[in-house]
């Protein structure tokens, strides 16, 4: 991958008539290019008929142009896509004219007809894009012990997306006091994208306007006995387009600890651009773990990168203390249940000091009913989660704060002894789920994924015992007989049960 973005000159050959050639070859520059792919210049060259070329992105830096021909005033040409394997790569036109030149395309999501004018070698030489340093050769970094049970806080992307600031960052602080979250164990308060400004002359990031003080900032959050998280990119871009920290991975991580934050989110984003195969992945997120521990804070690591390569697998050896097992959740009961029931098991190797992360928690956004939100908080639990919430704090409703608040639920989650719960028994819909506990009693969930109301009958032998002694209804907060387990568990519906008894 590297190996063929710093050979981009060596681009497909293509024979052009002598008439074509002055038309298309050069240098020309886009100045008002939209954020993404955010396109500053297409570079045409041609040596005695062997035309070479790239266009150049803020986003993925020089794309070589592939198989390419010229008809008329009009050069065609692929680009390689993103993330779509279906389409590897989409057709581009580059039509020129005594004006200038009009660029038409598509990339992933995007598509791009920006108009552009001719430029010199001194304009290529100030757009140029810089690529930055090979990076480390793949290492092992010890654990820390931190993270021993997974973290629980809280999140701006799923309400306000890049909309935060300073303001609502400390109102979510002070809310976390407000409500008893912060004592029921929702300690860190994360900023997600958003936040970037520019770098400095020396290459230093600073906040934009809307974080006029980051170390005021983490002060105030820390004072309400909470810690505090930010939001990083490998790429040179974010997700919503903001600065990254390609090339800055050092210079950004020493920031962070400058400022005094206690927990990053790096995200793959755009940097699935130059880093997208296991072993450059891995690399790129060892790069990060090796310059979060050269500053000498302690920094829960959180690596998003949605699950690719195996990450259970390797994470920790790489500095995480959890990683994304998926894309994006959303606020609705199928992405949720896509997510907890079919994706997150699939992988293993989670424990103290590292968690799989099916994403944040939805609870108190209001696209699904309590039932549903139940089964949220119970597959989240049962399977030690983080516990990461995503709603506007200050409207939380009495019902969702009686959910995140359920002390009982909580501790599956937070169960010293970090088993990932997994399904033992299935009926059509109808799930139970066991989690082993550090006490030797079991949690079991039973799950109605079906679109009616369902009778559920838990046993003995699903919680790997002989005989049970005692029972408690945790969503209920009551005991049960155990000679009487018979639960109506409604559609999209959890109960959740955490039993004693005797071993086999």
């Amino acid at each position: 991958m590297r190996l063929m973005l710093a050979a981009l000159c060596l681009s497909l050959t293509l024979q052009l008539p002598v008439h074509a050639r002055s038309a298309v070859e050069g240098v020309w520059l886009f100045d008002d290019a939209p954020s993404y792919p955010g396109v500053t210049m297409l570079e045409v060259a041609d040596d005695a008929g062997v035309i070479s070329g790239s266009v150049t992105t803020e986003w993925y830096g020089p794309i070589r142009l592939e198989n390419a021909r010229i008809e008329g005033d009009t050069l065609s040409f692929d680009l390689r896509n993103l993330n779509d394997k279906a389409h590897p790569t989409r057709r581009w036109t580059a039509r020129f004219t005594p004006a200038g030149v009009k660029l038409t395309g598509d990339i992933w999501y995007a598509h791009v007809e920006q108009d552009g004018r001719r430029g010199g070698v001194k304009d290529a030489e100030a757009r140029a894009f810089d690529f930055a340093p090979d990076l480390p050769p793949l290492g092992s970094i010890a654990p820390d012990n931190l993270a021993a049970t997974p973290p629980m806080g809280w999140s701006s992307w799923n309400k306000f997306g890049d909309k935060i600031d300073d303001a609502t960052v400390r109102a979510m602080a002070d809310a976390l006091v407000a409500t008893g979250l912060r004592d029921a164990g929702y300690l860190y308060v994360n900023i997600d994208d958003g936040w970037q400004g520019q770098r400095d002359a020396n290459g230093v990031l600073q906040s934009n306007a809307k974080f006029p003080d980051m170390k005021a900032l983490t002060d105030y959050v820390h004072s309400k006995g909470l810690k505090i998280g930010i939001y990083t990119s490998q790429g040179p871009r974010t997700c919503a387009g903001y600065e990254g920290s390609y090339g800055h991975i050092q210079t950004d991580a020493q920031t962070f600890a400058d400022w005094g934050f206690d927990y990053l989110k790096h995200d793959l984003c755009s940097g699935e651009w130059f880093y997208d195969d296991a072993d450059e992945v891995k690399r790129s997120y060892y790069e990060m773990g090796l310059a979060l521990k050269a500053t000498g804070r302690p920094m829960l690591y959180s690596l998003c990168q949605y699950g690719r390569f195996h990450v259970s697998e390797w994470g920790r050896s790489v500095g995480g203390h959890l990683w994304r097992t998926t894309g994006d959740i959303t606020d609705d009961y199928k992405t949720m249940s896509d997510i907890g029931f079919e994706r997150n098991p699939t992988f293993g190797h989670a424990g103290p000091g590292g968690w799989n992360d099916p994403d944040m928690l939805e609870v108190g956004n209001g696209g699904m009913s309590e039932d549903e939100y139940v089964t949220h908080m119970t597959l989240w639990a049962i399977q030690a989660a983080p516990l990461i919430m995503g709603h506007d704090l200050r409207q939380t409703s009495a019902s969702a704060l009686r959910l995140l608040k359920n002390r009982d639920v909580i501790a599956i989650d937070q169960d010293a002894r970090g088993v990932q719960g997994r399904v033992v028994r299935e009926e059509g819909p109808l799930e139970i789920w066991r989690k082993e506990l550090a006490d030797g009693s079991v949690a079991l969930a039973l799950f109605n994924r079906g679109e009616v109301a369902a009778q559920m009958t838990p046993t003995a032998a699903d919680a790997n015992l002989a005989r049970l002694t005692r029972v408690r209804d945790l969503w209920r907060g009551a005991a049960v007989a155990v000679d009487d387990l018979h639960f109506t568990v409604p559609a999209h519906g959890a109960v959740m049960l955490r039993v004693h008894g005797e071993s086999i």
